[in-house]
């Protein structure tokens, strides 16, 4: 018979193998194998969050940045219109030439301690141009915290109509917009002959005036220095004295741009000549040398 077994000494015992705890085995068919996912845990105290990614805002702070938004907007609100910070307590005016900055600010007529986000700027600008032809446009800003610029451009003469001892200024859109005592320097005389001419019924004053306005306009300077008169007998026909007696065709105001270049070339290639036809620019004529 068998005796019991007995470890003898120097015998090591076998090891005995431990079960693998549950959900810790590296295998992949291991029931719970793997790492687990973040995923959106349940609602706690009322707030989701979403583990180890961010938490959104809870109501009260929410509630918090709604109001402190609402306050600041009826700060600003208060600011621009009820406070005394931003109010009109100035104008200025710039760009002006002929007229003087103190005419432009009376004019212009600005309430003053009114906040002044609450200046009517078109208003102003049409009550300048109203009141003071001479103004072709006019920029009006807010210059913070107190203060209304204006920034003017006038109008500048083209053409001269005299009436008894005085003249009326032309710009270059034949609007008449002003009326001086003297003739400014360099301005040439407008004659208007159009009283038995078709046209006047056809064009009417106004769009001669303007056709003999943007002739001039379109000169060099060179030849606009030399130019006293323009006579206009029709809509189609206008024609510039200049000095020394020299004497231009012009025909319409039509191509005006290519008759000046033309014109200043047969200018300087018959300094002699006295008579000048460009009212065809393709076809030139001098003569009276």
């Amino acid at each position: 018979m068998a005796g019991p077994t007995t470890a003898r000494r120097g015998e090591k015992k076998p090891a005995r193998s431990r079960p693998p705890a549950s959900g810790k085995s590296g295998g992949s068919g291991g029931r719970g194998g793997g790492k687990k996912s973040a995923k959106p845990s349940g609602p706690k105290n009322g707030r989701f969050t979403l583990r180890g990614r961010f938490r959104l805002p809870p109501r009260r702070v929410l509630i918090i940045t709604l109001a402190g938004a609402t306050l600041l907007a009826g700060f600003g609100t208060w600011a621009l219109y009820g406070s005394t910070w931003l109010r009109t307590e100035e104008v200025k005016a710039t760009g002006t030439e002929i007229l003087t900055g103190d005419e432009v600010v009376r004019a212009a007529a600005v309430p003053m301690d009114i906040p002044l986000a609450s200046v009517d700027k078109r208003a102003i600008a049409e009550r300048l141009r109203a009141k003071l032809p001479r103004i072709k446009s006019v920029e009006v800003s807010r210059s913070w915290p107190h203060t209304v610029s204006l920034k003017v451009t006038e109008r500048q003469p083209e053409l001269l109509i005299q009436t008894g001892g005085k003249f009326v200024e032309v710009d270059a859109e034949g609007i008449r917009f002003a009326t001086v005592a003297s003739a400014p320097k360099g301005v040439p005389l407008l004659e208007m002959a159009v009283r038995d001419s078709p046209s006047l019924k056809r064009f009417g004053p106004d769009r001669i005036r303007a056709a003999a306005a943007t002739v001039v306009a379109a000169l060099p300077k060179a030849v606009h220095q030399d130019v006293r008169t323009v006579q206009v007998r029709s809509y189609d026909s206008i024609t510039l004295r200049l000095t020394n007696g020299r004497t231009v065709v012009w025909g319409s105001a039509e191509r005006s741009t290519a008759k000046a270049k033309v014109l200043t070339a047969a200018l300087k290639a018959a300094r002699d000549a006295r008579h000048f036809d460009v009212s065809v620019p393709t076809a030139p004529a001098v003569s009276g040398s």
